[in-house]
């Protein structure tokens, strides 16, 4: 007599949560989108112009990231891919951040960038920084869901191609996230985590909690 075991994981969730109900009234979607009924589909729905446009980095961070992504291009639902791009004034950074959903492949089309992500803990509990700079034709690899960013050294705009195994991969600023959530986290939650007292605190969240560029 044999004996067979079969492992089947869910796939990777690409939305942030699903709130399960059991009403037959209620439509049955892919990955969390409706689809086009394929009769009318036509070769237009596959092709998404103005990637090329760069985007407006008169702002307080100096970038403008623009994600292509299931949102902006309905033809990778269920696709499992997107692309972003990111564009950089001098001395522009790409603010601490990570994608829940996906791992992300960077390349530098123009300009010069130091970009790294920060490891989960590793044995002797280390959080280690993996960084490089990169310059035209470069290539960086971040794994999903590690915190990661790019910083502009040049002294030039600087572009940079962001490749997604995702069609949405999310994106969460650690910045806003901790300092700008909606309720907001407890102070003494945030001075037991960061070792500060309120005073701090509430500076940070003064520049954090909202901002629209």
């Amino acid at each position: 007599m044999s004996f067979y075991s079969v492992y089947a994981p869910d796939p990777p969730p690409l939305q942030d949560f699903c709130v399960a109900v059991n009403d037959t009234d209620f439509h049955v979607t892919i990955n969390g989108n409706f689809c086009k009924n394929p009769n009318k589909v036509t070769s237009a729905d596959f092709l998404f112009q103005g990637y090329n446009e760069p985007g407006d980095t008169n702002n307080r961070f100096g970038t403008a990231p623009v994600m292509t992504n299931v949102f902006r291009f309905p033809a990778l639902n269920t696709l499992g891919i997107s692309l972003g791009r990111v564009d950089f004034a001098p001395g522009g950074v790409n603010p601490l951040h990570f994608h829940p959903r996906a791992s992300e492949m960077v390349t530098v089309l123009q300009g010069t960038l130091f970009a790294g992500f920060i490891s989960g803990n590793l044995p002797g509990d280390i959080n280690r920084l993996y960084s490089s700079v990169l310059h035209e034709g470069d290539i960086f690899v971040i794994p999903q869901s590690l915190i990661h960013f790019q910083i502009n050294i040049g002294k030039k705009p600087a572009v940079a191609n962001s490749a997604f195994g995702s069609q949405n991969p999310g994106r969460v600023d650690v910045n806003r996230a901790v300092f700008g959530s909606i309720p907001l986290i407890p102070d003494d939650v945030l001075t037991g985590t960061f070792q500060v007292n309120e005073t701090i605190i509430e500076a940070l969240r003064a520049q954090f909690m909202s901002y629209d560029d």
